[in-house]
């Protein structure tokens, strides 16, 4: 695991941004899993600047995105198909066909887990993941006790996680109490993973994921079981963290961009 630590959240986006741009360059097709939230909003904004520089940068990633909310109406604003199309297919110039979230409206919603694993792996599965990370340490939808082997499912959300998201609600319409997720066991299948943190609020789960112990109660942690992890931060996200100085250390005798970075 690589630990990158920034000044600031903008830099912290300009870093993840380039990496995910050296890949896509590298790798014809890139599938990227894409995460919603706060937290790699800066990284799709640094993409976006980066795709005007080279319209046709991106034209060929798929993507696939981590979550969805079950039960929300069709093309409401917080469901993350809408978010996804606003943020990332849209600024990135991408194919809407390829670009996939699951689906929170099936009419067999015990079926939509399963239906995304197979489109994962008729995909070829993932080359690159960008995740963020919940205050309470969950990495897509996986809240603390989530199996570390876990698959696509539904999954009941803490009351932590809907008032962490409630600010993305402001029609009247409550937080819902459900989601389909890729299970950690899925996450972990994606051959590089790149998780943002931004943030003072982050900065307690940031330390459980990358220090402490690989446990359920914080799903990150399993992250640590991954070959090719980098975490970027800004200080703000790594203010918790015990071994900042050997961080920094290590990312400095590391190319940016190497294919072995993490």
């Amino acid at each position: 695991m690589e630990v990158v630590i920034l000044p600031d959240p903008a830099a912290v986006g300009a870093h993840a941004a380039a990496l995910i741009a050296a890949r896509a360059e590298a790798t014809p097709g890139l599938v990227l899993g894409v995460a919603t939230g706060s937290s790699p909003r800066e990284t799709y904004r640094e993409l976006a600047s980066l795709r005007e520089e080279s319209p046709t940068r991106f034209d060929h990633v798929r993507c696939f995105a981590l979550d969805e909310y079950v039960g929300l109406p069709p093309g409401h604003p917080a469901s993350y198909a809408v978010v996804v199309a606003e943020e990332v297919t849209g600024p990135l110039g991408l194919d809407p066909d390829h670009v996939h979230t699951p689906d929170g409206d099936a009419a067999h919603i015990l079926e939509a887990g399963p239906a995304y694993e197979q489109a994962l792996a008729e995909a070829g599965g993932v080359d690159l993941q960008l995740l963020g990370i919940g205050s309470n340490g969950h990495i897509g939808f996986n809240e603390p006790t989530s199996s570390l082997a876990s698959r696509t499912r539904i999954k009941a959300l803490s009351e932590r996680t809907r008032q962490d998201n409630a600010r993305f609600f402001d029609d009247g319409v409550s937080v819902p109490t459900h989601c389909i997720t890729q299970g950690l066991g899925t996450i972990m299948e994606a051959r590089e993973i790149v998780l943002v943190a931004q943030g003072e609020a982050k900065a307690e789960a940031v330390a459980a994921a990358i220090e402490g112990p690989v446990a359920s109660m914080c799903p990150a942690s399993v992250l640590q079981f991954h070959q090719r992890v980098t975490v970027v931060l800004d200080e703000a996200a790594a203010s918790r963290l015990s071994l900042t100085d050997y961080y920094r250390s290590v990312a400095a005798a590391i190319p940016l961009l190497g294919p072995d970075a993490s």
